[in-house]
């Protein structure tokens, strides 16, 4: 990727975008060339929000996700399908997989176009053009850190020196760069989000980048990498801001069908609005489809959506060991006159439990603005680090704090014991819970040196022989818990190598 190739592509719509105390109205442009697009500040925030309109685009957002929930065990599949998605699910990555591919170009973009906001900035410039620089450093730390998690290995495997992803740094020439190390990538992560906590001093709503944003992805990234302290001390900072809450009550059973700016318990999402719904193209689709002229009721197949990836029975059955629990809220079982219905396009066949975390937005069926941090994250990285520096009291607080705000009882050290649980066991159970389908459950067990295993009905079983056999199980140590390099990427750069 060269860097005099790049263009700064802004939204559709105009957006919003505070860059003081008072807002400005950012009208649509088309392309703004990389050589004209930074020589005032007008323009600086302009490409900035062109920068931000690349989460949108499907070939990031979607393929991100395919890439990331896809690996876990909340989610079946229910048929076979032509899409990459298949791979992604069954763990037959190919180096020419069409997710990973989109997911790379798009994320070398917005380091590209942030590398260029952010060297044409000095750090010495005015508050306005500070904060517009950290928000890019944000954008790059984000997408550094994305990118290493989908095709390197995991940080605690080897301590970081198994190989990542090219490090591209501002002001330098992209080239033919070769891949650094996993330690190499989470410390330009971390070193952009510093930086770029320092640089900001706007609390912007939750669709831009700041402080307490960069603060939120730190405790996420050293969570990730083994320093507990750090995923703590972080996680603090963004409690005490004070500007989230969790949700309660019907407010946190129709959390995802909020407006992010309208969500008190939201970090950071990527927005949607009513004019960008991508109808079937959208994440949701393939989750949902709900009744002509009762959307929010479940409905057949190709309603108003794909349907194919459900939540998996293992997910259900853990939910349903607590029956009060508001997380019900957030799948649909498809059922007529009572009675689940079944996809019948594999044997066994797969029940149908819809889920809704990306529909219904304001009323629409596709509609909604994958929420990437928040606060309830916050709490439950305390309780993962707090059990593994021994504070097994603290670190079920925290979890208590989540189970009681998803109404459901509360664990004590005694009751954990008696099940032979750790308080590791719990928090890892918690998350599960509370962050199924938002892309972390396989980073959660393969950081932990725990298995991924698959033993309910899904398109998984078509690796096995006989089909039949519907457990998979995978290592965290497998050579598939990472993607492939894409493969145009290995032929037009011969400093880059290719994962096994």
């Amino acid at each position: 990727m060269k860097a005099n190739q790049i263009k700064i592509y802004i939204a559709a719509l105009a957006l919003v975008f505070s860059v003081s105390a008072c807002k400005k109205e950012v009208k649509p442009s088309t392309a703004i060339d990389d050589e004209s697009a930074l020589t005032n500040p007008g323009d600086i925030e302009t490409a900035t929000i062109g920068t931000y309109a690349v989460l949108r685009n499907a070939t990031y957002v979607r393929s991100a996700h395919f890439l990331t929930e896809f690996q876990g065990d909340n989610v079946a599949q229910g048929q076979p399908s032509s899409d990459d998605l298949s791979r992604c699910y069954r763990y037959t990555h190919i180096p020419t997989g069409t997710h990973g591919a989109n997911f790379w170009k798009q994320a070398y973009y917005v380091i590209v176009a942030a590398n260029k906001i952010i060297a044409a900035i000095p750090d010495n410039s005015s508050v306005d053009l500070k904060q517009l620089k950290g928000e890019n450093l944000y954008l790059k730390g984000m997408m550094e850190f994305n990118l290493v998690r989908v095709f390197g290995r995991p940080y605690t495997q080897g301590n970081g020196e198994n190989p990542g992803v090219p490090i591209l740094k501002e002001g330098v020439p992209a080239g033919a760069p070769a891949r650094n190390t996993v330690k190499e990538v989470y410390a330009a992560a971390i070193a952009d989000l510093l930086k770029a906590a320092d640089l900001m001093t706007v609390a912007k709503a939750d669709i831009f980048a700041s402080k307490e944003v960069a603060y939120a992805l730190l405790s996420r990234i050293y969570l990730n990498m083994g320093d507990n302290a750090n995923a703590i001390k972080y996680a603090d900072l963004v409690i005490a801001s004070g500007r989230y809450k969790l949700l309660q009550g019907t407010d946190y059973a129709s959390y995802f069908t909020k407006t992010p700016e309208a969500n008190s318990e939201t970090i950071f999402a990527i927005r949607y609005t009513k004019t960008e719904d991508q109808d079937f193209g959208a994440i949701g689709s393939m989750y949902y489809s709900g009744t002509p002229g009762a959307l929010s009721t479940p409905g057949a197949q190709g309603n108003t959506g794909y349907g194919e990836i459900y939540a998996s029975q293992q997910y259900v059955a853990a939910l349903d060991k607590n029956p009060a629990d508001l997380r019900h809220s957030f799948i649909a079982p498809y059922k007529i006159n009572g009675v689940l219905q079944v996809n019948t396009k594999i044997a066994p066949n797969v029940p149908m439990y819809y889920v809704t975390k990306y529909n219904l937005q304001e009323g629409i069926a596709n509609l909604s603005s994958p929420v990437y941090l928040r606060l309830a994250e916050m709490y439950l990285n305390k309780a993962e680090a707090n059990a593994k520096l021994g504070n097994a009291q603290l670190a079920l607080d925290d979890v208590n704090l989540i189970r009681t705000r998803a109404g459901i009882p509360v664990l004590t050290l005694a009751g954990i014991a008696a099940e032979n649980k750790t308080a590791l066991d719990v928090v890892l159970e918690e998350r599960r819970l509370e962050f199924a389908f938002e892309g972390q459950r396989a980073y959660d067990l393969f950081r932990n040196n725990r298995s991924m295993t698959r033993n309910y009905p899904g398109t998984h079983a078509l690796n096995n022989t006989p089909n039949t056999n519907i457990t998979q199980t995978i290592l965290p140590t497998d050579a598939r818990v990472i993607f492939y390099v894409p493969q145009y990427e290995i032929d037009n750069n011969k400093n880059l190598t290719q994962n096994p």
